[in-house]
């Protein structure tokens, strides 16, 4: 069996004007969504918190997924700053306090593993037309159709189909605003740190 490289392996095509080209022929826009304290909530902000996320839900009309990722916390660089400043400093009393923040966030640490939350929304958009069902061999020419368009996407077309989505994030935004939601879209440079993280989880 021949070896299949890395990149074989990776549905990505291409990452450019703030969207993910995919090899299937279909387009990605990523939203960051920030979260809110639900338990914090009253019982009657809960029940329209819930509600109002389901009639969003229910006035979608394309396809979207919603991603939670989560990984340990690293507070290794903020604890370096923090024992830096109190080297630094000529202020015994703000030393003291510093070796003890530092001390205190280190055993918090050692005791609980503290997780670091994000969620995403994925709005997604095809470039092409699903063929019909009952055409297997349309079916079958489609596929390979897929893969030839998302390689050859002129600027004009990436940004009609950018378009496309960008009005689909309306809606999401639209939707998620009564709910106290802060929403952006990611650009490229975060998008490629990612993915990257999402196929390099340990580092």
């Amino acid at each position: 069996m021949p070896k299949q490289s890395t990149e074989t392996l990776v549905p990505i095509s291409d990452i450019r004007e703030g969207l993910v080209v995919l090899k299937n022929g279909s387009l990605l826009m990523i939203l960051e969504v920030s979260a809110i304290n639900f338990e914090l909530k009253s019982a009657d902000e809960q029940i329209a918190i819930l509600q109002s996320f389901q009639n969003f839900l229910n006035s979608v009309d394309f396809p979207l997924q919603i991603v939670v990722s989560s990984r340990e916390l690293n507070m290794d660089n903020y604890l370096k700053m923090v024992d830096q400043v109190a080297e630094s400093t000529g202020n015994e009393l703000m030393k003291i306090q510093a070796y003890e923040y530092s001390r205190f966030i280190k055993e918090l640490f050692s005791l609980s593993n503290i997780m670091s939350k994000k969620i995403y929304i994925i709005i997604q958009f095809y470039v092409y037309e699903a063929p019909k069902i009952t055409g297997l061999v349309q079916s079958l020419k489609g596929m390979f159709k897929s893969k030839e368009i998302s390689k050859e996407l002129t600027e004009k077309q990436l940004g009609t189909y950018k378009g496309q989505l960008l009005q689909r994030a309306e809606l999401v935004y639209g939707g998620l605003a009564g709910l106290g939601l802060q929403i952006r879209t990611l650009e490229d440079n975060e998008l490629k740190n990612l993915y990257y993280q999402l196929y390099n989880p340990s580092k």
